[in-house]
């Protein structure tokens, strides 16, 4: 197997978070009439943004996202687009508990600050497997 490094890996979450909000921050504007996270709309530095219920609902879709398209399928949009795949560590099919897993620890990983712990376990893994991989017995490959 091929282990997907840092760089990679990086384009395609970008890739899922660019296509996910530009899906979902259409659709909120039409169902509240206001965008959310526009230039006027401060909550997000008041801390107000954690704790808004259209924000908890993007973090859950989010969340669900990848869950599903990586435990099914193998891969979410922006991995699937960059020739990449989630599989357990024996090359099969993820499966939607250990995707769930996977998905679940990306808060371990964002520790303490951009995602240190998830960058240095990457960086320093033979398979390129950050804490939620080796945890939830899967890694990210390139097909």
């Amino acid at each position: 197997m091929r282990y997907a490094g840092l760089k990679v890996r990086f384009w395609a979450l970008v890739i899922d978070i660019l296509l996910f909000c530009a899906c979902f921050f259409p659709i909120t504007k039409i169902v509240t009439g206001v965008w959310l996270m526009s230039p006027a709309d401060h909550r997000w530095v008041s801390g107000w943004f954690v704790t808004d219920p259209l924000c908890i609902i993007f973090l859950v879709i989010m969340f669900a996202y990848c869950v599903v398209l990586e435990g099914l399928a193998g891969a979410t949009l922006g991995k699937y687009l960059l020739g990449l795949r989630v599989v357990n560590i024996n090359g099969g099919r993820a499966g939607l508990a250990k995707a769930a897993v996977r998905n679940l620890l990306r808060i371990v990983d964002g520790l303490p600050a951009f995602c240190i712990v998830g960058i240095i376990l990457i960086w320093r893994s033979p398979e390129k497997a950050r804490f939620g991989d080796r945890i939830a017995g899967t890694r990210v490959v390139r097909t």
